[in-house]
């Protein structure tokens, strides 16, 4: 006598066949997109928005480009009163990775307007020959969106600079209130959002290994 709380032997065979078809159907269409699209490309891809996670996701890219053998450069805006944790981790991978915090640290620290946009300037101009270069396969411009808002670097500037890129040239731009041209330029966004921080509910302090 059949157990009716087993499933039918019938019914579990249909269910898998019927489960295969689908994946087939599914493979199928994926392989007709995958055979339509363009090979490769270098992206212009944007991380902003209020949340955290905006430099660590690019650093996530430096890593994977490192590990494909790619030559990679850094240029970090804002940031550079302190010595970055991620620069000396990146240390060991020593010509294949060029790394440049190129300002001085948080506005509100630095409370001179024109030395901190003759930072970013300066930086510019480092960023812009890793940008011209088709020996760096991903340039990482980190908080520059923060230069932008603040216009310490021109939005012409920056769309220029892009489009110095050679065809297999990524290029990824960090910080929150990114403007809305480069939003609309870019191949790849994304926007963090911010739905907790540690400071702001419990006056925790930002902390080695998680915010720097």
């Amino acid at each position: 006598m059949t157990d009716p709380d087993l499933p039918d032997a019938g019914d579990t065979a249909d269910k898998d066949a019927a489960y295969v078809q689908r994946m087939q159907r599914r493979k199928a269409i994926q392989d007709e997109r995958i055979a339509a699209t363009v090979t490769d490309r270098g992206l212009v891809i944007v991380n902003t928005g209020a949340g955290k996670g905006k430099t660590t996701a690019a650093l996530g890219m430096v890593l994977r480009s490192l590990g494909h053998g790619h030559r990679v450069a850094i240029v970090q805006f804002i940031k550079g009163a302190w010595e970055p944790a991620e620069k000396q981790a990146f240390a060991h991978w020593g010509e294949q990775l060029e790394f440049h915090a190129t300002g001085g640290g948080f506005t509100w620290e630095t409370q001179d307007k024109e030395r901190d946009k003759a930072m970013a300037q300066a930086g510019w101009d480092v960023a812009r020959k890793y940008l011209a270069d088709a020996n760096y396969k991903l340039v990482m411009l980190d908080e520059i969106n923060i230069a932008l808002h603040k216009g310490y670097v021109s939005m012409e500037q920056v769309l220029a600079g892009i489009e110095l890129r050679p065809p297999l040239t990524h290029v990824v731009l960090t910080g929150r209130n990114a403007p809305d041209e480069l939003i609309e330029r870019a191949d790849l966004v994304t926007e963090m959002r911010l739905i907790k921080h540690p400071f702001k509910l419990q006056r925790i302090r930002a902390q080695a290994g998680i915010e720097f």
